[in-house]
């Protein structure tokens, strides 16, 4: 079975590392994966999405108009992509600077206030792993503890970031499963 995750905010909020860690958290779970990012005009703070596709079988075409699910870190991205999501899916929403939701009832809708939770952590920076792991720990698309090591893989070389991010991991993980 294939699932579409579309990650969308503001450029500099980390949208495509947070696509490439999903899609390594499943190329180590033996997924296929494609990650598809947006390499348009973006720039900190214009708009960034990408796009990862996870399947047990091989992918036919990255090109996908409905997504599975939906990361939104910013309102523009909410509005322009919470319609395209298809029915059951996630959409994960920033609630510290999105005021509205998404207006469907159709989809599982998790509000988490990813921004100010990785402030409260001391960087808030870590908002994408905040969300990130609160998507990840509400659809189970890839297995937490694969998770985990793929975000400690990622940050293993950087030991001043290491610590807060996977300070986020749990954080994200937490809200999800609290809001259940």
């Amino acid at each position: 079975m294939q699932r579409e995750v579309m990650f969308a905010g503001f450029g500099g909020q980390g949208i495509l590392l947070s696509g490439k860690i999903l899609a390594e958290a499943a190329m180590a779970e033996g997924l296929e994966v494609a990650w598809i990012p947006s390499y348009g005009p973006e720039m900190r703070g214009g708009t960034a999405y990408c796009l990862v596709a996870i399947s047990d079988q091989p992918i036919g075409s990255p090109i996908v108009r409905t997504p599975s699910h939906l990361v939104a870190m910013n309102r523009p991205s909410l509005v322009k992509f919470a319609p395209t999501i298809k029915p059951g899916g996630v959409i994960v929403i920033n609630s510290s600077i999105i005021d509205i939701g998404s207006n469907r009832s159709d989809v599982d809708e998790l509000r988490v206030p990813v921004t100010d939770i990785a402030k409260e952590l001391g960087n808030v920076r870590a908002a994408n792993i905040v969300a990130l792991s609160a998507f990840v720990a509400r659809s189970r698309i890839v297995g937490l503890e694969t998770f985990k090591n793929t975000v400690d893989v990622e940050f293993a070389k950087k030991p001043d970031l290491r610590s807060i991010n996977l300070a986020a991991v749990e954080a994200g993980i937490s809200a999800a499963l609290k809001d259940r």
